[in-house]
């Protein structure tokens, strides 16, 4: 098998040829094609011989000495190549990978000048897998140590080690020296405020001194070209940049670097996610991914699911996160708007629907609104009987920790009654550095209450690196948040840089996650289907890839979990190229080899 490492450096024509060595007839079959109807059935044909031999035990050609996972991994890759070739694919995704593999076979030059390495790169594994010739273990030298082990605890003690040496890369936000850094931003803030230690622990000197432009930002810490190229972008086009003080501590003084790049990406947007919101506004087009507005039964309330809604009393946020699938519809904090007559008449609504049984409270972020009119809300949705469950969906643990006074704390106790009803915090920790001592304070005093912490995770660009997800679990878990969700990033073309291949959050839970003890790994990675909420990503049964664009995008067809109860429509997905996510880890320095077996998840 060769490598992605080495595929990357081959001229296209020498892709072409390593294409057609690992498979030689079904290169014949394409080169030879005058017409394609006939060339798929003679495409069909050739896999199914494939299936022959390695699962039908009569046949004189059965690879008796094949073993059963490179077999079931050769089941995968023939499956995937079937739906591909299907005619029926082509025409709803209109576009057809075997036109593009024949006329490259026959050496057409217009075709193959307009078809990417990535494509190609997609057929190789593909035809590698179906032939046995896959080499799908994460690390070569240490799998080989491993399978070469005889003793079973040795294996063992062989995948823990690779825990332990890979954890070794990263760090948290109660790092003795994440510490320091993060207190010397802090001492320069306080004196350039003129301010005290009291005041930064007021959450409401943080929200009045939210940080918003360029000029405040290079005050305290170093930014890079990109960066300022970001920010000026994101004020031209009248983007709203918000990032609270205490936030801003958490960057390196001076510059970004590797520990602290996830960080700067979440409130920092960047040129091209600013020059996409503004060309889709200039369009008339919506940035409403999700479509939340065909799933809101009356405003300020979404609903996708059966027994759950989603409560929206405040459109903004102390801290904007640029990958937010709501920031069609989130305004800079001086903008929002309060209408206490809306929310009335949502929990109306919610009131008079007795198949309602949770609602999650959200936003923007709801904790940016005062103890009494938060303790309005809560108690108005616990006043109803057949409510049984109060998430408080927010981001302010994390980006603004001193919002959990002993005051707010009463009122989540105050409404949280064992047996009857639950109040529970839903958050996004996304980077080990966002677990810091004021964090710690703050989840202590909730969890002394009795108020579960649930921990969604997007899955971006940032935190995709081997382990580092594996590592924010270990560190959530330890610190009192329960890892809940893994969320696929949204498919929105202005977020393309935070986006992964799904391959890469399935390779990540079977490979990095699984190695974890139970209660570290308790999250489901899930892609978000718009209109229609939720799909697991660990069953093939709730999604599968029907094609491969000449750029080297998979589509997918998801089937919505409703798709167990009714007839509904499914819905097709255009991912990232796994080639080009390779060659951005491998221009950031990552060995792009640890992730080879990234090729087959499906």
């Amino acid at each position: 098998m060769i490598h992605f490492s080495q595929l990357h450096h081959l001229s296209l024509q020498k892709l072409l040829d390593e294409l057609w060595k690992s498979d030689p007839v079904f290169y014949e079959l394409l080169k030879e094609s005058t017409d394609i109807a006939t060339t798929r059935k003679k495409i069909f044909t050739h896999i199914e011989k494939f299936e022959y031999k390695y699962f039908d035990m009569l046949s004189d050609e059965f690879a008796a000495t094949a073993h059963i996972i490179d077999r079931d991994c050769a089941k995968d890759c023939m499956r995937v190549l079937k739906d591909i070739f299907r005619a029926e694919n082509e025409r709803i995704t209109k576009c057809s990978a075997l036109e593009i593999l024949i006329g490259s076979a026959q050496e057409n030059k217009e075709i193959i000048a307009k078809t990417s390495k990535g494509f190609y790169c997609e057929f190789i594994y593909l035809l590698q897998g179906m032939n046995l010739s896959t080499n799908r273990y994460m690390f070569n030298q240490t799998s080989d140590k491993i399978s070469a082990s005889t003793n079973r605890f040795d294996r063992l003690d062989s995948y823990a080690q690779l825990l332990d040496d890979a954890f070794l890369k990263f760090k948290k936000g109660t790092d003795p020296d994440i510490v320091e850094n993060n207190c010397e931003v802090k001492k320069a803030i306080l004196k350039t405020l003129n301010a005290t230690e009291q005041m930064w622990n007021d959450y409401r000197w943080q929200i009045r001194n939210i940080i918003t432009d360029r000029t405040t930002v290079e005050q305290f810490v170093t930014l890079e070209q990109d960066e300022i190229e970001g920010i000026d972008a994101a004020k031209e086009y009248g983007i709203p940049v918000q990032i609270t003080p205490y936030y801003l501590t958490l960057f390196n003084k001076s510059g970004r670097t590797k520990h602290d790049r996830a960080i700067r990406a979440q409130v920092i947007p960047s040129k091209n996610y600013c020059d996409q919101i503004h060309m889709t506004r200039q369009k008339g087009e919506s940035n409403d991914y999700m479509d939340e507005q065909s799933c809101s039964p009356i405003s300020g309330v979404t609903r996708r699911y059966s027994k759950i809604v989603i409560l929206k009393p405040f459109d903004s946020c102390p801290q904007i996160c640029v990958y937010c699938q709501r920031n069609w519809e989130i305004t800079g904090i001086n903008d929002a708007v309060i209408s206490k007559s809306k929310i009335s008449d949502a929990i109306k609504w919610i009131a008079e629907n007795k198949k309602i049984s949770e609602v999650i409270l959200t936003g923007g972020d709801p904790l940016t609104l005062d103890d009494n009119y938060l303790e309005w809300i809560i108690s108005s949705l616990a006043s109803i009987a057949h409510i049984e469950r109060i998430r408080i969906g927010t981001r302010t643990l994390v980006t603004l920790p001193f919002r959990f006074t002993k005051e707010l704390v009463s009122i989540f106790e105050k409404y949280h009654q064992w047996g009857t009803r639950e109040i529970a915090l839903m958050t996004h920790c996304e980077h080990p550095f966002e677990i810091t001592p004021d964090v710690l304070n703050a989840v202590q005093r909730l969890k002394r209450a009795g108020i579960n912490i649930y921990n969604q995770q997007v899955f971006t660009y940032y935190n995709s690196h081997r382990f580092e997800t594996a590592f924010l679990r270990k560190t959530c878990k330890v610190s009192g948040l329960d890892p809940y969700y893994s969320f696929n990033t949204k498919g929105k073309e202005e977020t393309i840089d935070f986006r992964v291949p799904m391959a890469r959050i399935q390779q990540e839970r079977k490979e990095e996650a699984r190695l974890l003890p139970g209660l570290v790994r308790t999250d489901e990675p899930v892609f978000n289907v718009p209109r229609l909420g939720k799909s697991h990503l660990r069953a093939w049964q709730d999604h599968e890839p029907i094609m491969i664009k000449s750029d080297g995008s998979r589509i997918y067809r998801f089937f919505p979990w409703e798709s167990r109860h009714s007839l509904v429509d499914t819905y097709l997905y255009t991912d990232v190229p796994i080639y080009d996510y390779l060659l951005r880890l491998y221009n950031d320095g990552e060995n792009p080899a640890d992730y080879d077996s990234i090729w087959y998840y499906f």
